[in-house]
Parts: C-alpha cells; sequence; structure tokens
C-alpha cells in the first residue's frame, strides 16, 4: 500500500479499462503519479465509487469553422455536392467573430461530453481568406484549460483550380496551423494536389489528413496515390485519411488486401459514420448501403483506425451533440458489432485517435497529464453499450466539468420482492 504525502489529489476505486480490479489514481502538478489498488496520502479525494475512468475522448476529424449553420441555408436533404456548395456560398460572409462564436458552441459541448483532445479541419481559401482559422486560433488558446486543440488547415474546394489557395495555405502553417489536409476528389488535377500537398507537408514538417474516396464507386480509389506518396516521401505515421466510404462496397478480400497496403505504407483511416450514413448512398431508392468502412476489420490488419464526428448541426451532418462515446456507439451498431468488440470501439476514440494524432502523453498512466473522464457505468462494455454519461471531466488533474447523475421524483411504488 504506497504512501504519498506529495500527492495534490487522488481518484479512489476508479475502473480502469484493463485492469483487473479497480485502482486509485494519484496526482501531482497535474500529471498522474501513482496508481495502485490504495494509496495512503492526505490528499483531497475523488470518490468514484467503482465507476469506469478513461484517458479523455480524442476527436480526430471535426469541422469546427462551419458548424451550426443550419438555419441559415436551405437544406434540401441533397448528398455531398450539394452540401459543399451550401457551405460555399455562406463562408464569404463568415467573420472571426461568427466562427469563434459556432466554433465555441461545440466545443464547449465536446468538453461536457468528455472530449479532451481534438484536431479540427479549417477550410482556407479565397473566398474565406484567413478569417476562419484565426477565429480557430483563438479558441485554441482560450479553451486549452480543458481541451488540446489541432488545426488542420485544407483546401475544401480545390487547390490547383483555384488560384490563391495554396498561398494562404502556407500563410497558415506559418502562422501556427498544426498540420495540412486535403480534398482530392473536389479537385481538377487530384493527383497534381495529392504531390503539392505532400511536397508541402515535407517542407512545413507536418501531418497530413485528407477527405478520400467519399462515394460507393469501389472501381477507382485515391487510396492507392496515398500509399505511393506516403511511402515516397516517407510519411508512414504522418498521414491519415477520412471517410473511405468506397471501402464499405469492397469484398473481404479486397479489403485485407487493401488493409495490408495501408498498415505497410503507416496510412491511417478514419470513418465519420453520422456523415457517411446521412450523404452517401441517397440516389439509391431501397436497399440502401450503409457506407460505413469497417474498421474493426483494418484495425485486425495492422491499420491504424478512429471513429469521429466530422460535422455538428450544418448540411453535412444536420444532427450531433459532440459526444463521441454515441459515435462509438453508432458505429458499433452499424458495423453490428457485439459485446466482444465494444472495447474495441471504445479504443475508437481514445487510443487509437491518440496514436493517430501521435500522442506521446496520452493514456492513464505514470507521467501522463491527468486528463481524465469518469463515466456513469461500472464496465467499459457496459458505458459503449448505454452512452454512459460522463460525471467528471478532469484536465491536468483540475475540474473542467461536471454532471450530476438524474434523480427521479416519482411515487414510493416500487414493491420489495
Amino acid at each position: 500500500m504506497p504512501t504519498d504525502s506529495a500527492l495534490d489529489l487522488v481518484f479512489r476505486q476508479a475502473v480502469i479499462p484493463g485492469q483487473s480490479q479497480p485502482q486509485d489514481i494519484g496526482v501531482r502538478a497535474g500529471r498522474i503519479a501513482a496508481i495502485a489498488p490504495r494509496i495512503t496520502c492526505d490528499a483531497p479525494e475523488v470518490v468514484v465509487g467503482g465507476r469506469v475512468v478513461v484517458p479523455g475522448f480524442v476527436e480526430s476529424h471535426i469541422h469546427l469553422d462551419k458548424a451550426c449553420l443550419l438555419g441559415r441555408c436551405e437544406h434540401s436533404r441533397g448528398g455531398l455536392a450539394e452540401a459543399i456548395a451550401a457551405v460555399a456560398a455562406m463562408k464569404r460572409d463568415f467573420t472571426e467573430a461568427d466562427v469563434y462564436e459556432r466554433g465555441a458552441r461545440v466545443i464547449e459541448k465536446a468538453i461536457a461530453k468528455g472530449t479532451t483532445r481534438m484536431r479540427t479541419h479549417v477550410e482556407v481559401d479565397p473566398r474565406v481568406g484567413l478569417r476562419s482559422f484565426s477565429a480557430i486560433k483563438a479558441l485554441k488558446v482560450d479553451y486549452a484549460w480543458a481541451l488540446d486543440l489541432s488545426i488542420c488547415v485544407f483546401p475544401q474546394e480545390g487547390l490547383t483550380n483555384d488560384p490563391g489557395t495554396e498561398a494562404l495555405l502556407v500563410a497558415a502553417l506559418r502562422d501556427g496551423a498544426d498540420l495540412l489536409g486535403g480534398c482530392p476528389y473536389t479537385d481538377a488535377d487530384p493527383t497534381a494536389q495529392m504531390a503539392r500537398l505532400f511536397a508541402l507537408a515535407r517542407e512545413f514538417d507536418v501531418d497530413l489528413d485528407f477527405h478520400l474516396d467519399f462515394d460507393l464507386d469501389p472501381s477507382w480509389m485515391h487510396l492507392d496515390e496515398i500509399c505511393r506518396q506516403t511511402e515516397r516521401h516517407g510519411w508512414g505515421g504522418r498521414v491519415a485519411i477520412g471517410h473511405v466510404t468506397k471501402l464499405s462496397m469492397v469484398e473481404p478480400a479486397t479489403l485485407a488486401a487493401i488493409g495490408s497496403r495501408l498498415a505497410r505504407s503507416g496510412v491511417g483511416l478514419t470513418v465519420l459514420p453520422a456523415t457517411d450514413l446521412y450523404l452517401t448512398g441517397r440516389e439509391v431508392t431501397h436497399g440502401r448501403p450503409r457506407g460505413v468502412t469497417p474498421v474493426h476489420l483494418l484495425i485486425e490488419q495492422g491499420v491504424v483506425c478512429t471513429v469521429a464526428t466530422n460535422n455538428v448541426l450544418n448540411p453535412f451532418t444536420p444532427f450531433g451533440d459532440a459526444s463521441l462515446l454515441r459515435m462509438a456507439n453508432l458505429y458499433a451498431n452499424v458495423a453490428q458489432c457485439g459485446p466482444d468488440r465494444f472495447q474495441t470501439c471504445l479504443d475508437l476514440v481514445t487510443s487509437l485517435p491518440a496514436r493517430l494524432l501521435r500522442l506521446g502523453d496520452y493514456g492513464i498512466a505514470p507521467g501522463n497529464p491527468a486528463d481524465l473522464i469518469i463515466l456513469d457505468a461500472t464496465t467499459a462494455v457496459e458505458a459503449l453499450a448505454e452512452i454512459a454519461e460522463p460525471v467528471a471531466g478532469y484536465k491536468r488533474g483540475r475540474l473542467s466539468f461536471e454532471r450530476p447523475p438524474a434523480r427521479l421524483n416519482g411515487p414510493e411504488t416500487r414493491r420489495a420482492l
């Protein structure tokens, strides 16, 4: 029974996924200092009481700059092209204050749902300039008390066909953008866009995150070119691709071969279940495909895969509450994952996106930041199955939010059996 008189805080009887029995977690100076079945100390206590504790959810793909746009545009339930066009028409009028306010709404939702790390994509082009980027930079600073925010700038409407966009991307990279994104399927020359973005990534030594292969025709893919460029530039482990809904339409042997290729190249893959379900297959009148790649199978091939939110309350996805646990549950439903895969589904919003984002200090382990979320569940399986509410969250050992459990106030009619 370790004794530590220098702890600032101790969490009592926390159920940590992977541990065989509840543990105490001791915190010093914002970092985890000790983990043991019982820690003797005089520090203030948080009584977890056998609830599940996870190291904060990791949002690997979201768009804060174009969130919460419903009501500003006519949304006719169109597909991907219509959603892109609707936002393109609006973003000319985006102001820094407007983007900041909408982004803050989503960040606050995410914090209260247990997210402690986030990668957001931000559109940069001649229509919106650097206004959205500037607003997201301010959000990164203002919400650092609860959330580590990484900014990925990208050309939503093309690069080679959109003069002035590359100069703006370079300006953002020089001004603190953390990584670079791409969207080849909107470019007049997709291969040239990919090549140019890899060259810029090498020049600025940043990671890459592409929107890719977002349709249901598996007869052709940009995925092969991404793998080739990744290998050519030695960028393995630093490239992610999102959506890739084409892979939901390939037979198992082909999926396994592609998974092997992604693993060898070091390319990670993110599925966005809410958007992928909402936008794909709209032209199909019946027997509509789901459009969600079965990433739990790709994980078995050694691919680093994640599940993420993508859009919240806009033409791409007209719903959402920034809950990654809900998104993992949605994926489990769509992919027909049983309880034996529930831990994997939880990994898709915790440890796996931490690997994708190359977070070397993530996890409940001594020395890591005390970024801890208490869920109202007694096992990880229960948490995933029931979309357990986060009871409280801590960022670097400081309370960032709390949510008292619901209390029923019905008549005393329950009978003893």
